[in-house]
């Protein structure tokens, strides 16, 4: 037994146990609590990450819906404001056409009592003419005729300017 190689291999390995081994004991259980210890703070810092992640995808998700929710809005109000808008125009064209056709028939109206002024203008200019002719062939061959007509145009000279001034 003491001459045997692997006696004094288990004994200088239970001697060194027995004297470094609560040094070493202390130094390894050191190095794995450290070790452990850095996990665990690493595991809470995923941790607090994962749970600031998820928050920021809420937050996302609550803003994109927001974000959607006010884009539908101003797009209703959009097409809204463009029906009214197509809407107003439309009154708009219908009464500039309105307006062009009053302004059309008010020149019709124009130019046909100007045309009927210058008919009658005309008509009287014959009448006028025509009746001076027959007046002076018969007032050429009747002076008593003449002399009565002046006379008669004399006498109703006041009543005449009465009616013109009245």
């Amino acid at each position: 037994m003491f001459h045997d190689p692997r006696f004094w291999t288990a004994l200088a390995f239970v001697l060194f146990f027995v004297i470094f081994g609560r040094k070493l004991w202390i130094a390894i259980t050191g190095h794995l609590d450290a070790r452990a210890e850095s996990v665990r703070h690493d595991l809470d810092e995923a941790a607090r990450l994962r749970r600031e992640a998820e928050q920021m995808l809420e937050d996302a998700t609550r803003e994109r819906e927001k974000t959607l929710a006010e884009t539908q809005a101003m797009l209703a109000r959009s097409e809204a404001e463009a029906a009214g808008l197509a809407e107003r125009a439309r009154k708009d064209a219908e009464a500039a056409a309105a307006r062009y056709e009053k302004m059309a028939q008010d020149r019709i109206h124009a130019a046909e009592r100007s045309a009927i002024r210058e008919i009658q203008d005309r008509a009287s200019q014959i009448a006028v003419a025509a009746a001076r002719d027959v007046v002076s062939t018969r007032l050429t061959e009747s002076p008593d005729i003449a002399s009565s007509l002046l006379d008669q145009s004399i006498n109703s000279l006041p009543e005449a300017l009465r009616r013109s001034a009245a």
